[in-house]
């Protein structure tokens, strides 16, 4: 969507600060030994306490409130009986839904105990998604966002998820620009607008480049026994700093 007026602005504020919260509560509530299900359930408490709805449930019913990823997952993880472990690699991705406005965050952490070369590559991503970040604004050409992934990756010695994109948000979970690359596309002329809502959510990995599809039609997973981190953040353009709506 585009922003029209300070109501917009609020309204996407608000479902922001939600999810992020939701997030937060979620890694501190998280144990070596509790299930994804569980770690899922605090999560979709803490949604309908504030008066937020799922969004992936809401959009396409979603075998869960949020999607939690372990390890080889690396996106659209399916809450289950799995139990956390020591030294996993956890995502947690929360979208919701409140009062026509959505938001949509993600977050790759380690569980003690701590793997050097899994919390780096976890806080180098975030720092790549906060570089992308820095550089938007207004008449910078969305292929833009794909050139510093790809860049970036490179000097950390990661390689980038091609097949794993951002998008625009707003109105909905998913709008218009749909598949912004994390990689550069010279053929993509789009560029971004004053007041425009999208996520930035690059994908970095220590080898695979893809991920593939799960029987339960749902998990994507790389197809080697690489890592892979996400951090994402909704945003909305404008002249100055982009707004990070996913901030607590």
């Amino acid at each position: 969507m585009t922003i029209g007026n300070q109501n917009d602005i609020d309204g996407l504020m608000k479902i922001g600060k939600i999810v992020a919260l939701t997030i937060g509560e979620m890694k501190r509530q998280i144990r070596v030994g509790m299930t994804t299900k569980e770690l899922d359930n605090i999560g979709g408490r803490f949604l309908k306490r504030h008066g937020a709805v799922s969004a992936p449930k809401l959009t396409y019913n979603f075998p869960g409130y949020t999607c939690i990823s372990v390890n080889n997952e690396v996106a659209h993880g399916i809450p289950g009986n799995r139990k956390i472990k020591q030294g996993d690699l956890v995502n947690i991705d929360v979208s919701a839904e409140l009062g026509g406005y959505f938001a949509d965050a993600g977050e790759s952490f380690q569980i003690p105990l701590y793997n050097s070369s899994l919390t780096h590559l976890c806080q180098y991503t975030h720092n790549t998604m906060m570089k992308v970040i820095s550089s938007l604004k207004p008449g910078v050409r969305l292929n833009e966002i794909g050139r510093i992934i790809q860049q970036e990756a490179k000097k950390g010695g990661y390689k980038v998820i091609m097949n794993l994109c951002s998008h625009g948000i707003g109105k909905s979970l998913h709008e218009t620009p749909e598949e912004i690359l994390p990689y550069y596309d010279r053929n993509d002329k789009r560029v971004l607008k004053e007041g425009l809502v999208i996520t930035i959510e690059p994908f970095l990995s220590t080898e695979a480049d893809y991920v593939v599809g799960s029987p339960d039609g749902w998990t994507l997973c790389v197809p080697d026994n690489s890592f892979c981190a996400q951090h994402e953040h909704t945003v909305i353009i404008t002249r100055d700093q982009p707004i990070i709506t996913t901030i607590a």
